[in-house]
């Protein structure tokens, strides 16, 4: 099995390691000194569960792997749009997409029976531009339960969890999705094929709508939103509105919300990925997170103050920051 790893980050190159320690042909993408140091001493996994060296090909030109089975993206949701040059070299007829994103993914309402299959999330895709990079077709949803980090070029360091649920837009249980978890649980990491995996996505959802911008906007931990009596309400009611959202689209998550909170609390002093691009200058991942609910609530009738207000801070946040 040929798999190509687009943005070999944390989870990519972790990801990757994994694979290639399974017997997979893995091609990591990636740029600067991560690069290089993936180049010459491979990748360093550092994890309660044993350390490891793997050492996959690496690259920062996807036109020279050639195409491959599997299109691991590590890319933050923001830049899909983007990436239709970086990802047309990797295809053959059954290349597949597979995307470890937060939040709702642009190919939510693919293959969906009901009254809103096919409909396209503006907040998510607009123009079409995402769909035109990574056609819906191609598409293995992904939903990321691990926590991992870049701690030095080429070291990935482990913080928690291995799973990576893995599901058919149609829900079916193809064999594309079977032979990639195949490897994916040979190489050390649990992967399960869910037959629902948009559940899986609100169930992470409820957590990632709440906490990351809360946790820019406050500069906070997980812990330290938990701690503090307003925001820890805040939280809880961003999480009923968007059940509620989940519940109207025909989802149904499953999950009470302390437990969810309860979750969140055992992550300690954790700082979330949106944290994390703040302060390294970076544009934050709001419209998979955000503006998406905000725009699935205005479609099915829900009201949602707290996430709206929430969302327009975030995003003026995020454009003083783009604009500096």
């Amino acid at each position: 099995m040929k798999v190509a790893v687009l943005g070999a980050g944390a989870i990519g190159a972790y990801v990757g390691a994994h694979l290639s320690r399974a017997g997979a042909e893995v091609h990591l993408v990636a740029r600067g000194p991560h690069l290089e140091a993936m180049k010459t001493a491979g990748v360093r996994v550092l994890s309660a569960r044993g350390d490891f060296v793997a050492r996959p090909r690496v690259t920062d030109d996807p036109g020279r792997i050639g195409p491959v089975d599997h299109v691991f993206l590590g890319l933050k949701a923001n830049g899909y749009a983007a990436a239709g040059p970086m990802v047309k070299p990797l295809l053959h007829a059954k290349t597949t997409l597979i995307a470890a994103q937060n939040g709702i993914p642009w190919w939510y309402f693919h293959k969906l029976p009901g009254a809103y299959e096919g409909y396209r999330i503006r907040s998510v895709d607009p123009d079409g531009a995402v769909t035109a990079a990574l056609p819906v077709e191609r598409a293995i949803g992904c939903v990321v339960y691990a926590a991992t980090e870049i701690t030095a070029p080429g070291v990935i360091t482990h913080l928690e969890g291995t799973r990576f649920s893995i599901g058919e837009p149609d829900g079916s249980i193809s064999d594309r999705c079977s032979e990639f978890s195949a490897a994916m649980i040979a190489g050390g990491l649990k992967c399960p094929v869910e037959a629902d995996l948009r559940r899986d996505i609100w169930l992470k959802l409820m957590g990632n709508i709440a906490f990351n911008p809360i946790s820019a906007l406050a500069r906070a931990t997980m812990a330290g939103i938990c701690r503090h009596v307003g925001t820890r309400e805040l939280v809880v009611q961003m999480m009923r509105e968007t059940l509620a959202v989940a519940t109207a689209l025909g989802a149904d998550p499953d999950i009470s919300i302390e437990r969810r909170l309860a979750g969140a609390e055992r992550a300690g002093e954790h700082k979330t990925s949106t944290l994390q691009d703040l302060e390294k200058g970076k544009p934050l991942e709001l419209d998979v997170l955000l503006q998406a609910v905000v725009e699935l609530a205005g479609l099915t009738g829900v009201e949602v103050p707290t996430v709206r207000a929430v969302c327009a801070l975030a995003d003026l946040l995020n454009h003083q920051l783009v604009s500096a």
